[in-house]
């Protein structure tokens, strides 16, 4: 039993010896793995793993000048006598790959990169030479391509651009760098990538496996340095000696906070500006410096004192403090303000803010110069009131003006007459009395707006508005108001009111117009009509017997008294005009006067100028016609003399003598028919009974 045994295991390593495999009913193939490589020669182990028929492997980049043997491949029906023929298949047969078609040999023809392919799958079959016919069928297998590490590692980005705030506790983040092996990374440890920081430290650090970068230095500070480079190295092999490297850099920036408070560069500032400068200009400038960046140095400026002469704000792009003045300086009231100035950052930081104080502050004094200055007046307008009737000559008021630099300096008034044409008032140039230089008339105009000067030394000037009020006096008598016409019925009874009056009034009394109405006295007796006051600024005219005869008398004239309320009474006497018509029973107006039909036809003055010269234009048409007819008629008889040698043109549809014949017709007849006589004859024509010969 033990000799079999024995006989069996030495078959079996003489099989393997030989590298081929035999198995009942197909093809086998004893598999070596390419382990190293030292030169150009090849290193072989036997592979320890199962049998897996249908798969070779195969070492890449093969430097070695003869073909790459792969394997074997052998049929159980080749008897070795040179009647089988092996037929290679797939992907890169003949061209990569190539078997000896006696033997079943396997070679690869050139170097292979797994990199570029990792596996070929191919199929091999038995036939038979002599008939062609198939001893094994197709079977199939794989090569695989194995990895040696012939490829760096490689980052994805070159440089890398990285940032992290100032004064970052030590861990924190910065950026996370990545490389990439080409290698297998299932075999081996060929892609295996280890990081390693060769320059940047110790401010930073890097994590082998991961490739994150953090900070290694507490309290960075970017007002120090801002900017750092790192260099990171990725190496393959797991970071073992011989293992292939790749580097990168990565930038990396501090980013600013607000850690550092704003500060004056000096305590005391101190700015100059004349007491004329307007309100509104800038007094001077303020720059504090701030060793941070961006919107952790915007900073605010502040006046510390409660005054309200000037401001301050900041300048958005070079963050200066600027003081302007809000009121009008005044050298002789105060000659230096001093004020206490804070500057302090906009946006704080609440890590630092505790530590330190985040603000500032500066004493800022303003001298203000003396300029001379031109007179003031003690108001800024005035209002006076005087009137109407005053005397020309009287005061109606002052002004007064003093000269902020010398209390006791004489100042000189006039009044500028470009405000004055009319030349009303008048100024006294030494005391400043305004008087009235011509009469005034407040019905004329009520207000009169002058400006005053105030001279220093002829030289500076001021203006101040005066406004002068004409008080009314009751100097104007009331007067009928757009009525002076009334007319009366030749038929109206007794006590009929034939026409409501009013009166207007010039004057503007205080407590409004009160008028009066009365007949006049002298009307009194034997009156036709009387005057019945109502009351209300108004009277009626009512009749005072019945019947009116428009042929006894067409017109009456009624006077009528009207008196005002104020102090002292004024009063007129105005005429009504009243005229009688005839009217119908119900009072209605049918006729009166002629002129009374003129006004009811409402024909105004106007219209009856028109018609006049309508009427005019026509009679000159008349005449004028009539002197062209009998002109002409005194120019026929110089047409029809014989002197006439002008050409005459007639035609009569018949032959004539020429030119020279001038006696063929008779020019007098055609201009005149009448005076053709019957007995004469043409001159051109011999007549029946007689010819010319």
């Amino acid at each position: 039993m033990r000799t079999p045994l024995l006989l069996l295991l030495w078959l079996y390593f003489w099989c393997e010896a030989r590298g081929t495999l035999r198995t009942t009913g197909g093809l086998r193939r004893t598999g070596w793995e390419h382990t190293g490589t030292a030169g150009d020669g090849l290193s072989l182990r036997r592979s320890k793993r199962g049998w897996m028929w249908n798969q070779f492997f195969l070492l890449e980049e093969y430097t070695g000048s003869d073909d790459q043997y792969v394997g074997k491949l052998h049929s159980d029906k080749d008897r070795e006598d040179g009647t089988v023929r092996y037929v290679l298949t797939g992907e890169g047969a003949g061209t990569i790959f190539v078997i000896d078609e006696n033997s079943g040999d396997l070679h690869a023809t050139r170097r292979l990169d797994r990199e570029e392919k990792a596996s070929y799958t191919l199929s091999a079959k038995a036939v038979d030479k002599l008939t062609g016919r198939d001893l094994e069928g197709p079977s199939q297998f794989t090569i695989k391509i194995h990895d040696i590490n012939d490829n760096e590692p490689k980052f994805t980005k070159d440089p890398y651009i990285a940032s992290v705030q100032e004064m970052a506790d030590v861990g924190t983040f910065v950026v996370q760098v990545t490389a990439t092996d080409a290698d297998d990374s299932t075999y081996g440890n060929s892609a295996k990538v280890v990081y390693s920081i060769l320059q940047g430290q110790p401010y930073f650090s890097v994590e082998p496996e991961t490739g994150i970068i953090r900070t290694a230095l507490p309290n960075m500070n970017r007002e120090v340095r801002e900017h750092y480079q790192v260099v990171i190295q990725a190496k393959d092999m797991a970071g073992q000696m011989g293992g292939l490297s790749g580097t990168t850099t990565v930038n990396i920036t501090l980013l600013d906070i607000n850690n550092n408070p704003p500060r004056f560069p000096q305590g005391v500032y101190q700015f100059t500006v004349p007491e004329s400068l307007e309100p509104g200009s800038t007094i001077g400038m303020l720059k504090a410096t701030d060793a941070d960046t961006g919107k952790n140095a915007e900073m605010e400026y502040t006046i510390m004192d409660d005054q309200d002469m000037f401001q301050i704000s900041t300048k958005g792009i070079t963050q200066e403090g600027v003081i302007t003045l809000t009121k009008t300086l005044d050298y002789e009231k105060r000659k230096i303000h001093t004020l206490r100035v804070q500057v302090e950052n906009v946006y704080l930081d609440p890590r630092f803010h505790s530590r330190e104080s985040f603000r500032d502050t500066a004493t800022v004094k303003v001298v203000v110069e003396d300029v001379d200055e031109p007179p003031v007046f003690k108001r800024p307008a005035y209002i006076m009131e005087v009137k109407e009737n005053a005397e020309i000559g009287t005061i109606i008021g002052s002004v007064s003006a003093v000269d902020p630099d010398c209390l006791f300096s004489v100042n000189r008034y006039l009044i500028d007459w470009r405000t004055d044409m009319d030349h009303v008032f008048n100024i006294h140039p030494n005391n400043g009395s305004v008087y009235i230089s011509r009469p005034l008339d407040r019905e004329e105009q009520a207000w009169h707006n002058i400006s005053v000067q105030a001279t220093e030394n002829n030289s500076l000037m001021s203006h101040v508005p005066v406004y002068v009020r004409v008080l009314d006096v009751n100097d104007n008598a009331p007067t009928f108001d757009n009525v002076d016409e009334a007319f009366v019925c030749e038929n109206a009874k007794a006590g009929q009111r034939i026409q409501t009056v009013s009166a207007s009034d010039a004057d503007q009394p205080a407590g409004g117009h009160r008028f009066f109405f009365s007949l006049a006295p002298e009307a009194s007796v034997n009156a036709n009509f009387t005057v019945r006051d109502n009351k209300d600024n108004t009277a009626s005219v009512v009749t005072v017997r019945s019947g009116y005869s428009r042929v006894q008398k067409s017109v009456y004239l009624v006077p009528v008294v009207i008196a005002d309320g104020d102090f002292p009474v004024q009063s007129s006497t105005n005429t009504l005009t009243v005229r009688v018509c005839s009217c119908d029973r119900d009072g209605n107006m049918k006729q009166c006067n002629s002129e009374a039909f003129t006004l009811a036809a409402g024909l105004s003055t106007g219209a009856l100028v028109a018609i006049l010269l309508c009427v005019i234009i026509l009679l000159m048409i008349v005449v004028l016609f009539t002197a062209l007819r009998s002109q002409r008629e005194k120019m026929e008889p110089l047409i029809i003399s014989k002197e006439d040698v002008r050409d005459n043109v007639v035609s009569y549809n018949d032959e004539g003598g020429g030119e020279e014949d001038t006696q063929a017709f008779d020019i007098g007849t055609l201009r005149n028919p009448e005076v053709i006589e019957d007995t004469k004859h043409r001159r051109d024509i011999i007549p029946d009974t007689k010819r010319i010969k």
